[in-house]
């Protein structure tokens, strides 16, 4: 492949680089108490919520002591993380090596590439929506310092700089309204074909017309 959606393969191998990389390698009895935190957790995200679970009862349902669980993950928010990581890569896989529109492998544009990414992220996020808002509402900012979040800018960035005179700053704009703390807020008012539809015609409005990249 000797490009990136309409840009240059400098852009292509930056993006690869912001991609999530996986749990690095660690002891066995360190590899099945993270295995087990996730599981547990996840199951009782599941069947009572993210708020109606305790740290205190994560620990229990794993089966491990509530130190190592503050020590591997810090709080819930950090739960939150390592629940989506393997989410986030998957679409990240996707959007850099598999077949378009999502991906850039087959004849599309970037229109098209950014319609499939939208419609993709919002798959990913309205599945995991409470998990999604505890990540990034941890803190003030918190879902801008996200690994993830470098690697949804500059994907769409890339995407808009043929189509935008500030395709960084446009990038930001077009995410804005893909937060999960918006996206609860206004699913519960309109409903979720009403939202993607919404989302797809705001993503449209950025490369109705084609414009040159900024110098």
């Amino acid at each position: 492949m000797d490009s990136y959606g309409t840009g240059p393969q400098s852009d292509y191998k930056r993006l690869e680089l912001l991609r999530s990389s996986p749990p690095p390698a660690e002891r066995a009895d360190a590899a099945r108490n993270r295995a087990a935190v996730l599981d547990a957790a996840a199951r009782l995200f599941r069947e009572h919520g993210v708020d109606g679970v305790s740290m205190d009862a994560i620990a229990a349902e794993a089966g491990v002591g509530k130190g190592t669980l503050f020590r591997r993950f810090g709080d819930k928010a950090g739960l939150a993380v390592a629940l989506l990581d393997a989410r986030e890569r998957e679409l990240q896989e996707a959007i850099l090596f598999g077949p378009a529109p999502l991906g850039p492998n087959g004849k599309t544009t970037a229109a098209r590439r950014l319609e499939a990414f939208v419609s993709a992220y919002l798959d990913y996020a309205l599945a995991h929506l409470d998990l999604a808002r505890m990540s990034e509402t941890a803190s003030a900012g918190n879902r801008y310092r996200l690994g993830a979040y470098r690697f949804w800018h500059q994907h769409v960035a890339l995407l808009l700089a043929d189509h935008s005179p500030d395709p960084e700053s446009d990038a930001h704009t077009l995410l804005a309204p893909l937060a999960a703390e918006h996206l609860r807020a206004v699913l519960a008012e309109t409903g979720e074909k009403r939202l993607r539809k919404s989302m797809l015609r705001n993503a449209a409005s950025y490369v109705e017309y084609p414009q040159p990249r900024r110098a």
